[in-house]
C-alpha cells in the first residue's frame, strides 16, 4: 500500500496532481484545501490507495488530519472516494469537526452531492469523531474556535448558524472569529 509520496509535480489541476518520484509519474486525486496548500514544485503528500476491481486510485493531503477525515468517512456506507474528496474540498478537518459537533444537517447538505439521507448517516456515524478531527489540528487554532462558538451561543445564537458563520471564517484568534462571525450571522 502507498502511504505517502515526495516529489516534483509535473502536471496539476484542481482536482488532481500528476507527482514524478524517481522517474515514475503517479496521478493523485487532490482536495481543494490541498490544491490551494500547495505551493511549490516540490511536494510531500500523505496519500490512502482505493483499490477497485477496475482500478487503483490515489487520494493524497497534504495534511494528515484530512487523509484521517478521508479514510473515516469511506467507512460509511454510502459515502466513496467522491463525495468523501468533496467533503475535504468545502471543509478543513477542524470545520467539519465543528459541523458535526454541532449537528449541523444544513451544514453537511451544503457539500456537493449529499442529500438530506446521507447528511444524516453521516452526523449519525461520526458523532463523537469530532473531537478527534479538532485534536488533530492546531490546538490554540481550535480552542480559538470553541471558544468562540460557546461565546456566541452565550449571545443566544443557534448551534446550526454558528457553525455555518465560524466555518466561512478566515481568522483564527478568538476574538477576530467573534467579531467576523457576527457580522455574518447579521446577514443569515
Amino acid at each position: 500500500m502507498i502511504v505517502g509520496l515526495r516529489g516534483d509535480i509535473v502536471y496539476k489541476e484542481p482536482s488532481f496532481v500528476h507527482i514524478e518520484v524517481q522517474g515514475v509519474v503517479y496521478e493523485v486525486f487532490i482536495s481543494l484545501q490541498s490544491f490551494s496548500a500547495i505551493g511549490s514544485d516540490n511536494v510531500k503528500l500523505f496519500t490512502s490507495q482505493v483499490i477497485r476491481e477496475d482500478a487503483q486510485l490515489l487520494y493524497g493531503f497534504l495534511e494528515l488530519g484530512e487523509k484521517k477525515l478521508f479514510e473515516r468517512l469511506l467507512k460509511i456506507n454510502g459515502v466513496g472516494p467522491k463525495v468523501a474528496m468533496a467533503i475535504c474540498s468545502t471543509y478543513t478537518p477542524a470545520q467539519f469537526g465543528v459541523v458535526i459537533n454541532n449537528k449541523d444537517m444544513s451544514g453537511v447538505k451544503k457539500v456537493p452531492g449529499i442529500g438530506p439521507k446521507s447528511a444524516g448517516r453521516i452526523l449519525v456515524e461520526l458523532s463523537g469523531f469530532d473531537a478527534q478531527l479538532i485534536l488533530s489540528q492546531n490546538e490554540a487554532i481550535n480552542s480559538s474556535f470553541t471558544q468562540a462558538s460557546e461565546a456566541l451561543e452565550s449571545l443566544g445564537f443557534k448551534k446550526d448558524k454558528i457553525s455555518k458563520a465560524l466555518s466561512q471564517c478566515t481568522t483564527d484568534d478568538t476574538a477576530s472569529l467573534v467579531k467576523e462571525a457576527l457580522r455574518l450571522l447579521k446577514t443569515f
